[in-house]
Formats: structure tokens, C-alpha cells, sequence
């Protein structure tokens, strides 16, 4: 028998457990994915609208309130496999996404910005 007591003798061994992931992790990464694709489908129309039923003033950065939910709902869908990948495999997270709401917030406001610069500095559209 070893001199060693029992405690110390296994503290150098790791045991492997699995994981359990809850299913509720899942359907909030999928709710989270229709969320964001719900928002885009919203400010896709937004853009619609700006094209067909606005000046000349609002025509132009439409095409930039276009293209912001297409690069939305491609880095929503990039976000969606990525994390569900990560559940998958037993990761422990975090799942959080700090840069989408940011670049969204900057790309709105961007969107906005260069509308009132356009309005307020053409003649004759005040």
C-alpha cells in the first residue's frame, strides 16, 4: 500500500465529465437569430420607402440604408452557426455579441447623419 493518503494521490488526475447544455440555450440562440432578422426585414423596408416614396434628398443614402440589413442578416446568420456550433460542442460561452449592436448603431447613425447633412445642405429643400 502507498504511504501517500487517498486525497492526494488523486488530485493529479482529471476526470472528463460531460457537459449538459440546456435546450433553452438553443431556442434562445434561434429566437435571438429571428430577432435580428425580424429588425432587418423592418429596416430593409424603411429603405424601400425611402426610394420609392421620397425626394431626391432621401434617395440618396438609400442605398446605403439597403445594403446595412443585407450585411446585417448575413452577420446574423454568421452569428446563428457560430454559436450553435458552439453549443454543440459543450462550450460554456460566453455566447454575448459585442460587436454586431455596435457596427448596427454606427451604421444607423451614419445612415442619419448623411441624410440631414443632404437635407440641410442642398438648396431649396428646407
Amino acid at each position: 500500500m502507498s504511504t501517500q493518503p487517498l486525497l492526494q494521490r488523486t488530485a493529479t488526475k482529471r476526470i472528463a465529465l460531460p457537459i449538459r447544455v440546456e435546450p433553452k440555450v438553443s431556442f434562445a440562440n434561434e429566437r435571438t437569430f429571428l430577432s435580428w432578422l425580424h429588425f432587418t426585414v423592418v429596416l430593409g423596408g424603411l429603405a424601400v420607402g425611402l426610394l420609392n416614396f421620397g425626394d431626391k434628398v432621401p434617395c440618396s443614402p438609400a442605398p446605403f440604408a439597403q445594403e446595412d440589413p443585407m450585411a446585417i442578416m448575413i452577420y446574423a446568420l454568421y452569428t446563428y452557426h457560430w454559436r450553435a456550433a458552439s453549443i454543440r460542442r459543450g462550450g460554456r460561452g460566453p455566447y454575448d455579441d459585442r460587436v454586431g449592436p455596435t457596427v448596427l448603431c454606427i451604421a444607423l447613425l451614419l445612415a442619419v447623419v448623411i441624410n440631414f447633412i443632404l437635407r440641410f445642405t442642398q438648396p431649396g429643400s428646407t
